[in-house]
């Protein structure tokens, strides 16, 4: 496959315009203005509103079926620490999950298939906001992505620092964990500090039952399950010498199974309800369900298989790997349609910064491999007939 060396060139001039004007969730105004403009003049059809700032471009050629590749769009509210050349202009945001370069990927795609057209069928862009805790890919389904854009399958792909520039990483089950957040109430009864006998303490009881929700991993579930229980945040008290009334405990729970997930919450209820009881101490949970676990779909799984073997080389192909204990809203799409979501590594001489790190930047060498596999994908899912 030949990839126009000037298109692969401005597809970097376009992701590092991106990361220099990045936007938060539902906010991407001008950057979905940016995309919107890029694929009409491809000459790709567009269509705006799903999800508020969501931008859908749709490349027919012929019959045949229909599928749909995803990019996220959104920046995070960190403020950029690096020195590039490219470096954010907007104060305290940046891109620093590579989702600029997800969409200068998408881009490059759209605009290469638009002129060499080697396949049969129709497929969608599909550029999404709010990927950053905001759940923007439900927010398209429920503004009717599928109904208005049915699908066979639906594809995504996140940059992966840990892994070499250019390699594919895919699994045929789980890729990465849901993700719910909680928050718990501990009410005691306030006292003087050096009195608590004349009190019910709820920091105590915080206490307790962070370290025994610890155990719930550790004793509750089989060693063959995975969830991971972080509690990070606990706000009680006011004065150095007032024992509080209450105290707030906050944190996440990730799960690879969702059997698993179901089992955690329901232990974590259990634990509220009767830990704090032995203190004198009253416990309320509020359980909020958020992103489910992204699991690709065996065939679809397949099909990225094949079409990265056949774009980058069986070597720079790992089939298999140990899913993340991160989460992804793309899960939502793939409960909704058929499909598969892929890693590609961005590790060149130097190893990449971390994910949400203030110092990350996208490797440019990677839009490349991301344009031939995208392209491979679509025309073996779409093959001329």
């Amino acid at each position: 496959m030949s990839i126009s060396k000037a298109l692969i060139e401005d597809a970097i001039t376009w992701r590092r315009g991106f990361h220099a004007t990045p936007e938060l969730g539902y906010n991407e105004l001008q950057t979905s203005d940016r995309v919107a403009q890029l694929l009409e003049s491809f000459g790709v059809e567009v269509h705006r509103g799903l999800g508020g700032t969501g931008v859908i471009g749709t490349l027919s050629n012929g019959q045949g079926p229909t599928i749909g590749i995803r990019a996220d769009m959104d920046a995070l509210p960190i403020q950029e620490l690096g020195h590039c050349s490219h470096k954010s202009t907007h104060q305290g945001c940046m891109h620093a999950c590579g989702h600029d370069g997800h969409t200068a990927i998408l881009l490059a795609t759209a605009r290469h298939l638009s002129e060499t057209r080697h396949f049969s069928g129709t497929v969608h862009f599909v550029f999404q906001p709010a990927e950053e805790g905001l759940a923007g890919a439900k927010k398209m389904i429920d503004d009717g992505l599928f109904k208005q854009f049915p699908m066979d399958a639906i594809y995504g792909l996140h940059n992966w620092p840990g892994a070499p520039a250019g390699h594919v990483v895919i699994n045929p089950g789980p890729m990465m964990a849901s993700l719910d957040t909680f928050e718990i109430t501990l009410t005691g009864k306030g006292c003087h500090a050096a009195m608590p006998d004349k009190g019910a303490d709820p920091i105590i009881a915080a206490a307790q039952l962070i370290l025994a929700l610890q155990t719930i991993p550790s004793r509750r579930l089989s060693p063959l399950d995975s969830a991971v229980i972080s509690v990070t945040q606990i706000n009680a008290g006011e004065a150095i010498n007032v024992i509080p009334e209450t105290a707030v405990i906050k944190g996440t729970v990730r799960c690879l199974q969702s059997p698993v997930r179901d089992k955690v919450q329901a232990l974590i209820g259990q634990f509220v309800e009767q830990l704090p009881v032995t203190f004198d101490v009253k416990g309320q949970l509020t359980y909020l369900v958020g992103y489910p676990v992204t699991e690709n779909h065996p065939q679809a799984a397949s099909m990225v298989r094949r079409a990265a073997v056949a774009a980058v080389g069986e070597s720079k192909v790992q089939w298999g790997c140990n899913p993340s204990m991160a989460s992804e809203d793309f899960s939502f799409m793939l409960q909704a349609c058929p499909g598969a979501y892929l890693w590609m590594g961005v590790d060149g001489e130097k190893p990449s910064a971390a994910l949400h790190n203030p110092y990350y930047d996208f490797n440019d060498q990677v839009i490349e491999p991301g344009v031939a596999v995208w392209t491979q994908l679509v025309e073996q899912s779409l093959p001329l007939t």
